[in-house]
Protein backbone atom coordinates (compact mmCIF):
# COMPACT_ATOMS: atom_id res chain seq x y z
CA UNK A 1 0.00 0.00 0.00
CA UNK A 2 1.25 3.53 -0.76
CA UNK A 3 2.46 5.42 2.31
CA UNK A 4 1.70 9.10 2.79
CA UNK A 5 4.74 11.23 3.55
CA UNK A 6 3.21 14.41 4.93
CA UNK A 7 4.86 16.29 2.05
CA UNK A 8 1.93 17.65 0.06
CA UNK A 9 0.42 14.91 -2.09
CA UNK A 10 3.61 12.82 -2.16
CA UNK A 11 3.22 9.08 -1.54
CA UNK A 12 5.84 6.33 -1.50
CA UNK A 13 5.24 2.84 -2.83
CA UNK A 14 6.96 -0.03 -4.58
CA UNK A 15 7.68 0.58 -8.24
CA UNK A 16 5.83 -1.89 -10.45
CA UNK A 17 6.53 -3.39 -13.88
CA UNK A 18 3.60 -1.38 -15.24
CA UNK A 19 5.06 1.97 -14.16
CA UNK A 20 6.64 4.34 -16.66
CA UNK A 21 10.27 3.27 -16.98
CA UNK A 22 10.94 6.10 -19.44
CA UNK A 23 10.17 8.57 -16.65
CA UNK A 24 12.53 6.64 -14.35
CA UNK A 25 15.30 6.67 -17.00
CA UNK A 26 14.80 10.39 -17.57
CA UNK A 27 15.08 11.15 -13.85
CA UNK A 28 18.15 8.92 -13.56
CA UNK A 29 19.88 10.78 -16.38
CA UNK A 30 19.06 14.13 -14.81
CA UNK A 31 20.44 12.89 -11.48
CA UNK A 32 23.49 10.83 -12.51
CA UNK A 33 24.23 11.59 -16.16
CA UNK A 34 23.34 10.08 -19.53
CA UNK A 35 22.86 6.40 -20.30
CA UNK A 36 24.16 5.46 -23.75
CA UNK A 37 21.90 3.86 -26.35
CA UNK A 38 23.87 0.64 -25.99
CA UNK A 39 23.49 0.76 -22.22
CA UNK A 40 19.72 1.14 -22.15
CA UNK A 41 18.85 -2.50 -22.73
CA UNK A 42 21.09 -3.74 -19.85
CA UNK A 43 19.72 -0.92 -17.67
CA UNK A 44 16.14 -2.01 -18.39
CA UNK A 45 16.93 -5.68 -17.69
CA UNK A 46 18.58 -4.83 -14.36
CA UNK A 47 15.77 -2.43 -13.41
CA UNK A 48 13.03 -4.95 -14.15
CA UNK A 49 14.88 -7.60 -12.14
CA UNK A 50 15.01 -5.29 -9.10
CA UNK A 51 11.34 -4.33 -9.51
CA UNK A 52 10.19 -7.95 -9.74
CA UNK A 53 12.21 -8.73 -6.61
CA UNK A 54 10.37 -5.96 -4.71
CA UNK A 55 13.54 -3.95 -4.09
CA UNK A 56 12.56 -0.67 -5.80
CA UNK A 57 10.70 2.22 -4.15
CA UNK A 58 9.40 5.38 -5.77
CA UNK A 59 7.80 8.62 -4.60
CA UNK A 60 4.94 10.13 -6.57
CA UNK A 61 3.35 13.56 -6.36
CA UNK A 62 -0.05 12.57 -7.61
CA UNK A 63 0.84 10.54 -10.70
CA UNK A 64 4.17 12.27 -11.30
CA UNK A 65 7.38 10.39 -10.42
CA UNK A 66 9.51 12.64 -8.19
CA UNK A 67 12.04 10.29 -6.56
CA UNK A 68 13.22 6.69 -6.57
CA UNK A 69 15.65 4.37 -4.78
CA UNK A 70 16.44 0.66 -4.66
CA UNK A 71 18.85 -1.81 -3.16
CA UNK A 72 20.97 -4.67 -4.50
CA UNK A 73 20.78 -8.16 -3.03
CA UNK A 74 24.34 -8.92 -1.90
CA UNK A 75 26.51 -10.70 0.62
CA UNK A 76 29.48 -9.02 2.28
CA UNK A 77 32.52 -10.63 3.90
CA UNK A 78 33.55 -9.65 7.42
CA UNK A 79 36.75 -11.31 8.61
CA UNK A 80 36.16 -14.14 6.14
CA UNK A 81 32.49 -14.82 6.91
CA UNK A 82 29.69 -13.68 4.62
CA UNK A 83 26.72 -11.67 5.88
CA UNK A 84 23.61 -10.85 3.79
CA UNK A 85 23.90 -7.20 2.74
CA UNK A 86 21.57 -4.71 1.06
CA UNK A 87 23.46 -2.30 -1.17
CA UNK A 88 21.36 0.88 -1.22
CA UNK A 89 21.72 2.64 -4.56
CA UNK A 90 20.16 4.96 -7.07
CA UNK A 91 18.66 7.35 -4.51
CA UNK A 92 17.53 10.19 -6.73
CA UNK A 93 15.12 13.12 -6.63
CA UNK A 94 13.94 15.12 -9.61
CA UNK A 95 15.85 18.44 -9.69
CA UNK A 96 12.68 20.51 -9.40
CA UNK A 97 11.58 18.56 -6.30
CA UNK A 98 14.78 18.76 -4.26
CA UNK A 99 14.70 20.51 -0.91
CA UNK A 100 11.20 19.29 -0.02
CA UNK A 101 12.31 16.41 2.22
CA UNK A 102 11.33 13.77 -0.34
CA UNK A 103 14.80 12.20 -0.43
CA UNK A 104 14.91 11.80 3.34
CA UNK A 105 11.42 10.28 3.44
CA UNK A 106 12.28 7.90 0.61
CA UNK A 107 15.56 6.78 2.23
CA UNK A 108 13.72 6.17 5.51
CA UNK A 109 11.22 4.00 3.64
CA UNK A 110 14.06 2.14 1.88
CA UNK A 111 15.69 1.38 5.25
CA UNK A 112 12.35 0.02 6.44
CA UNK A 113 12.09 -2.20 3.36
CA UNK A 114 15.63 -3.50 3.90
CA UNK A 115 14.81 -4.29 7.53
CA UNK A 116 11.55 -6.00 6.56
CA UNK A 117 13.45 -8.25 4.15
CA UNK A 118 15.77 -9.38 6.95
CA UNK A 119 19.18 -7.94 5.99
CA UNK A 120 21.57 -7.56 8.96
CA UNK A 121 23.69 -4.87 7.23
CA UNK A 122 23.40 -2.26 4.52
CA UNK A 123 26.07 -0.37 2.56
CA UNK A 124 25.90 2.68 0.32
CA UNK A 125 28.14 5.15 -1.48
CA UNK A 126 27.09 8.64 -0.36
CA UNK A 127 26.70 11.57 -2.73
CA UNK A 128 26.01 13.55 0.44
CA UNK A 129 26.31 12.28 4.01
CA UNK A 130 23.83 14.31 6.05
CA UNK A 131 20.70 12.29 5.27
CA UNK A 132 22.45 8.93 5.57
CA UNK A 133 24.10 9.81 8.86
CA UNK A 134 20.75 10.95 10.25
CA UNK A 135 19.48 7.42 9.55
CA UNK A 136 22.46 5.56 11.05
CA UNK A 137 24.91 4.95 8.19
CA UNK A 138 28.53 5.86 8.90
CA UNK A 139 31.88 5.80 7.06
CA UNK A 140 33.25 2.27 7.17
CA UNK A 141 35.77 1.68 4.39
CA UNK A 142 37.16 2.55 0.98
CA UNK A 143 36.93 1.55 -2.64
CA UNK A 144 40.28 2.24 -4.28
CA UNK A 145 41.24 2.59 -7.91
CA UNK A 146 44.98 2.22 -8.53
CA UNK A 147 47.00 3.09 -11.63
CA UNK A 148 50.02 1.04 -12.75
CA UNK A 149 52.22 1.67 -15.80
CA UNK A 150 51.64 -1.43 -17.91
CA UNK A 151 55.39 -1.84 -18.44
CA UNK A 152 55.77 -2.47 -14.68
CA UNK A 153 53.83 -5.72 -15.01
CA UNK A 154 56.00 -7.21 -17.76
CA UNK A 155 58.48 -8.68 -15.29
CA UNK A 156 57.25 -9.27 -11.76
CA UNK A 157 59.54 -9.74 -8.78
CA UNK A 158 60.07 -13.50 -8.39
CA UNK A 159 59.20 -15.30 -5.16
CA UNK A 160 61.78 -15.27 -2.43
CA UNK A 161 64.19 -18.07 -3.51
CA UNK A 162 64.47 -19.32 0.06
CA UNK A 163 60.77 -20.26 -0.01
CA UNK A 164 60.73 -22.43 -3.14
CA UNK A 165 58.06 -22.22 -5.84
CA UNK A 166 54.70 -20.43 -5.39
CA UNK A 167 51.78 -22.41 -4.06
CA UNK A 168 49.74 -24.02 -6.84
CA UNK A 169 46.09 -23.16 -7.34
CA UNK A 170 43.79 -25.23 -5.20
CA UNK A 171 46.55 -25.76 -2.67
CA UNK A 172 45.65 -27.22 0.67
CA UNK A 173 47.62 -27.16 3.92
CA UNK A 174 51.30 -26.90 3.13
CA UNK A 175 50.59 -25.44 -0.32
CA UNK A 176 50.31 -28.75 -2.16
CA UNK A 177 47.41 -29.36 -4.52
CA UNK A 178 45.89 -32.81 -4.74
CA UNK A 179 46.99 -33.19 -8.37
CA UNK A 180 50.20 -31.15 -8.04
CA UNK A 181 49.02 -28.79 -10.80
CA UNK A 182 50.10 -25.19 -11.13
CA UNK A 183 47.56 -22.40 -11.44
CA UNK A 184 44.94 -23.28 -14.04
CA UNK A 185 43.10 -20.44 -15.78
CA UNK A 186 40.34 -20.67 -18.32
CA UNK A 187 38.04 -18.22 -19.99
CA UNK A 188 34.63 -17.95 -18.37
CA UNK A 189 31.21 -16.62 -19.30
CA UNK A 190 27.64 -16.34 -18.01
CA UNK A 191 27.29 -20.10 -17.54
CA UNK A 192 30.15 -19.97 -15.00
CA UNK A 193 28.48 -17.46 -12.66
CA UNK A 194 28.00 -19.99 -9.88
CA UNK A 195 31.58 -21.25 -10.05
CA UNK A 196 32.90 -17.70 -10.17
CA UNK A 197 30.97 -16.75 -7.03
CA UNK A 198 32.20 -19.89 -5.27
CA UNK A 199 35.84 -19.18 -6.18
CA UNK A 200 35.68 -15.55 -5.06
CA UNK A 201 33.85 -16.46 -1.87
CA UNK A 202 36.40 -19.13 -0.98
CA UNK A 203 39.23 -16.65 -1.56
CA UNK A 204 37.63 -13.95 0.62
CA UNK A 205 37.07 -16.54 3.33
CA UNK A 206 40.65 -17.83 3.20
CA UNK A 207 42.08 -14.29 3.17
CA UNK A 208 39.83 -13.23 6.09
CA UNK A 209 38.76 -10.18 4.08
CA UNK A 210 36.49 -7.51 5.50
CA UNK A 211 34.19 -5.51 3.24
CA UNK A 212 34.19 -7.12 -0.23
CA UNK A 213 30.82 -8.16 -1.57
CA UNK A 214 29.36 -10.36 -4.27
CA UNK A 215 25.98 -10.11 -5.94
CA UNK A 216 23.26 -12.62 -6.70
CA UNK A 217 23.92 -15.20 -9.42
CA UNK A 218 21.42 -13.77 -11.94
CA UNK A 219 23.09 -10.34 -11.78
CA UNK A 220 26.55 -11.90 -12.12
CA UNK A 221 25.35 -13.88 -15.13
CA UNK A 222 24.27 -10.67 -16.87
CA UNK A 223 27.55 -8.99 -15.88
CA UNK A 224 29.62 -11.81 -17.38
CA UNK A 225 27.52 -11.63 -20.54
CA UNK A 226 28.77 -8.14 -21.39
CA UNK A 227 30.86 -8.57 -24.55
CA UNK A 228 33.19 -5.72 -23.54
CA UNK A 229 34.28 -7.64 -20.43
CA UNK A 230 36.92 -10.41 -20.51
CA UNK A 231 36.98 -12.91 -17.66
CA UNK A 232 39.16 -15.80 -16.51
CA UNK A 233 38.47 -18.34 -13.79
CA UNK A 234 40.83 -20.41 -11.64
CA UNK A 235 39.96 -22.91 -8.89
CA UNK A 236 40.85 -20.26 -6.32
CA UNK A 237 40.58 -16.99 -8.19
CA UNK A 238 38.95 -14.81 -10.81
CA UNK A 239 39.97 -12.01 -13.18
CA UNK A 240 37.73 -9.59 -15.10
CA UNK A 241 38.90 -6.61 -17.13
CA UNK A 242 37.92 -4.37 -20.04
CA UNK A 243 39.52 -1.78 -22.26
CA UNK A 244 39.33 1.96 -21.56
CA UNK A 245 39.97 4.88 -23.90
CA UNK A 246 40.11 2.67 -26.96
CA UNK A 247 43.13 0.46 -26.38
CA UNK A 248 45.22 2.88 -24.31
CA UNK A 249 44.19 1.58 -20.87
CA UNK A 250 42.88 -1.57 -19.22
CA UNK A 251 40.54 -1.53 -16.22
CA UNK A 252 40.88 -4.55 -13.93
CA UNK A 253 37.46 -4.86 -12.32
CA UNK A 254 38.33 -7.98 -10.29
CA UNK A 255 41.61 -9.74 -9.54
CA UNK A 256 40.94 -12.02 -6.58
CA UNK A 257 43.22 -14.96 -5.81
CA UNK A 258 43.74 -17.26 -2.87
CA UNK A 259 47.29 -18.42 -3.69
CA UNK A 260 50.61 -17.07 -4.93
CA UNK A 261 50.47 -19.08 -8.16
CA UNK A 262 47.01 -17.83 -9.08
CA UNK A 263 47.93 -14.24 -8.19
CA UNK A 264 50.82 -14.35 -10.65
CA UNK A 265 48.75 -16.10 -13.30
CA UNK A 266 46.03 -13.45 -13.18
CA UNK A 267 48.49 -10.58 -13.43
CA UNK A 268 50.34 -12.36 -16.25
CA UNK A 269 47.11 -12.19 -18.29
CA UNK A 270 46.90 -8.45 -17.61
CA UNK A 271 50.62 -7.96 -18.35
CA UNK A 272 50.26 -9.64 -21.74
CA UNK A 273 48.55 -6.45 -22.95
CA UNK A 274 51.47 -4.19 -22.04
CA UNK A 275 52.59 -3.86 -25.64
CA UNK A 276 49.26 -2.13 -26.40
CA UNK A 277 48.01 -0.52 -23.18
CA UNK A 278 50.08 2.17 -21.48
CA UNK A 279 48.24 2.10 -18.13
CA UNK A 280 46.46 -0.53 -16.08
CA UNK A 281 43.81 0.72 -13.68
CA UNK A 282 42.30 -1.59 -11.12
CA UNK A 283 39.80 -1.86 -8.28
CA UNK A 284 42.07 -3.35 -5.62
CA UNK A 285 42.11 -3.68 -1.86
CA UNK A 286 44.64 -1.63 0.16
CA UNK A 287 46.75 -4.74 0.81
CA UNK A 288 46.51 -6.29 -2.65
CA UNK A 289 49.81 -8.14 -3.33
CA UNK A 290 50.42 -6.51 -6.72
CA UNK A 291 52.24 -3.72 -4.86
CA UNK A 292 54.73 -6.31 -3.66
CA UNK A 293 55.21 -7.78 -7.16
CA UNK A 294 56.32 -4.73 -9.16
CA UNK A 295 60.05 -3.98 -9.24
CA UNK A 296 59.54 -0.27 -8.57
CA UNK A 297 56.97 1.64 -6.44
CA UNK A 298 54.70 2.09 -9.45
CA UNK A 299 51.30 1.19 -7.93
CA UNK A 300 49.69 4.59 -7.30
CA UNK A 301 46.34 5.43 -5.76
CA UNK A 302 44.33 7.14 -8.51
CA UNK A 303 40.98 7.49 -6.75
CA UNK A 304 39.52 6.67 -3.36
CA UNK A 305 35.79 6.49 -2.65
CA UNK A 306 34.43 6.08 0.86
CA UNK A 307 31.39 3.99 1.63
CA UNK A 308 29.03 3.88 4.60
CA UNK A 309 27.76 0.95 6.67
CA UNK A 310 24.51 0.55 8.58
CA UNK A 311 23.74 -2.29 11.02
CA UNK A 312 20.06 -3.01 10.40
CA UNK A 313 20.00 -5.97 12.79
CA UNK A 314 22.89 -5.48 15.21
CA UNK A 315 22.60 -8.93 16.85
CA UNK A 316 22.36 -10.66 13.46
CA UNK A 317 25.34 -8.73 12.12
CA UNK A 318 27.53 -9.68 15.09
CA UNK A 319 26.45 -13.32 14.90
CA UNK A 320 27.21 -13.48 11.17
CA UNK A 321 30.55 -11.69 11.28
CA UNK A 322 33.87 -13.46 11.69
CA UNK A 323 36.33 -12.48 14.43
CA UNK A 324 40.02 -13.27 15.01
CA UNK A 325 40.21 -16.70 16.70
CA UNK A 326 42.38 -15.34 19.52
CA UNK A 327 40.07 -12.38 20.31
CA UNK A 328 38.37 -12.51 23.71
CA UNK A 329 35.94 -9.74 24.67
CA UNK A 330 33.16 -9.29 27.20
CA UNK A 331 31.52 -5.86 27.21
CA UNK A 332 28.21 -4.27 27.98
CA UNK A 333 26.82 -1.91 25.33
CA UNK A 334 23.96 0.56 25.39
CA UNK A 335 22.73 1.16 21.84
CA UNK A 336 20.44 3.96 20.74
CA UNK A 337 18.83 3.56 17.34
CA UNK A 338 15.63 5.45 16.59
CA UNK A 339 15.43 4.29 12.96
CA UNK A 340 15.80 0.56 13.80
CA UNK A 341 14.15 0.06 17.21
CA UNK A 342 15.15 -3.61 17.35
CA UNK A 343 18.73 -2.43 18.04
CA UNK A 344 17.74 -0.27 21.03
CA UNK A 345 18.68 -1.25 24.54
CA UNK A 346 21.43 -2.67 26.73
CA UNK A 347 23.34 -5.61 25.34
CA UNK A 348 26.11 -7.97 26.35
CA UNK A 349 28.77 -8.50 23.68
CA UNK A 350 30.74 -11.74 23.91
CA UNK A 351 33.51 -12.58 21.43
CA UNK A 352 35.41 -15.86 21.70
CA UNK A 353 36.72 -18.58 19.40
CA UNK A 354 36.20 -16.54 16.23
CA UNK A 355 32.50 -15.91 16.88
CA UNK A 356 30.48 -13.14 18.45
CA UNK A 357 27.16 -12.91 20.28
CA UNK A 358 25.16 -9.79 21.11
CA UNK A 359 22.57 -10.75 23.71
CA UNK A 360 20.05 -8.72 25.65
CA UNK A 361 20.54 -10.73 28.84
CA UNK A 362 23.40 -9.10 30.82
CA UNK A 363 26.08 -11.53 31.93
CA UNK A 364 26.11 -11.72 35.75
CA UNK A 365 28.70 -9.40 37.28
CA UNK A 366 29.56 -7.63 34.01
CA UNK A 367 27.56 -4.48 34.72
CA UNK A 368 29.28 -3.89 38.05
CA UNK A 369 32.71 -3.26 36.52
CA UNK A 370 31.83 -0.19 34.46
CA UNK A 371 28.95 1.64 32.86
CA UNK A 372 27.97 0.31 29.42
CA UNK A 373 29.79 1.60 26.36
CA UNK A 374 27.18 3.92 24.83
CA UNK A 375 26.87 4.18 21.04
CA UNK A 376 24.33 5.21 18.48
CA UNK A 377 23.77 3.44 15.17
CA UNK A 378 26.66 5.34 13.56
CA UNK A 379 29.13 4.59 16.31
CA UNK A 380 28.40 0.88 16.42
CA UNK A 381 28.56 0.61 12.62
CA UNK A 382 31.99 2.27 12.63
CA UNK A 383 33.21 -0.01 15.44
CA UNK A 384 31.92 -3.06 13.56
CA UNK A 385 33.98 -1.95 10.53
CA UNK A 386 37.20 -1.71 12.51
CA UNK A 387 37.37 1.94 13.58
CA UNK A 388 39.42 2.14 16.82
CA UNK A 389 37.41 2.95 19.94
CA UNK A 390 39.76 5.87 20.70
CA UNK A 391 38.86 7.41 17.34
CA UNK A 392 35.17 6.95 18.04
CA UNK A 393 35.53 8.55 21.47
CA UNK A 394 37.27 11.60 19.97
CA UNK A 395 34.62 11.83 17.23
CA UNK A 396 31.86 11.83 19.84
CA UNK A 397 30.41 8.55 18.54
CA UNK A 398 30.88 6.46 21.71
CA UNK A 399 31.21 7.24 25.41
CA UNK A 400 31.43 5.49 28.75
CA UNK A 401 32.40 1.88 29.08
CA UNK A 402 35.66 0.62 30.48
CA UNK A 403 38.61 2.31 28.70
CA UNK A 404 40.71 -0.66 29.75
CA UNK A 405 38.55 -2.79 27.46
CA UNK A 406 39.07 -0.57 24.40
CA UNK A 407 42.11 -2.50 23.17
CA UNK A 408 40.21 -5.79 23.39
CA UNK A 409 37.33 -4.32 21.36
CA UNK A 410 39.83 -2.97 18.81
CA UNK A 411 41.40 -6.40 18.47
CA UNK A 412 38.06 -8.15 18.06
CA UNK A 413 36.70 -5.81 15.38
CA UNK A 414 40.08 -5.13 13.71
CA UNK A 415 39.58 -4.68 9.96
CA UNK A 416 40.79 -2.73 6.97
CA UNK A 417 37.41 -2.62 5.29
CA UNK A 418 37.33 -2.28 1.51
CA UNK A 419 34.98 -2.86 -1.42
CA UNK A 420 35.89 -3.85 -4.97
CA UNK A 421 32.42 -3.13 -6.35
CA UNK A 422 31.01 0.34 -7.03
CA UNK A 423 27.22 0.48 -7.14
Amino acid sequence: MPARTGIGDVTIRELGVGDDLDALLDMGQRAFGPVSRAGREPWQAETLSVIRDHRFLAAFDGSRLVAAAHYHDMVQWWHGRCVPMAGAAGVMVAPEDRGRGVGSALTTALLGLIAAHGYPVSVLYPATMAVYRSLGWEIAGVQDTVAIPARSLRSLVPPDPWLGSPEPAGAGPGGVAADGAAAELRRCGPEDAGQMLAAIGAAHQALRDSGPNTRDEATVRRWLGDESRFAYLAPDGFLAYRWLNGSDEILVERAVAGSAATTRALWAIVASHSSMASTVRGYLGPADPVGWLTREPDVALARRRTWMLRLVDAAGAVAGRGFPPAAEVSAQLRLTDGACPRNEGTWTLEVSGGKGVLAREPRPGLATRAAPLAAGARGFAALFAGTPVATLRRAGLVSGGDPGNDAALDGAFAATAFLLDYF
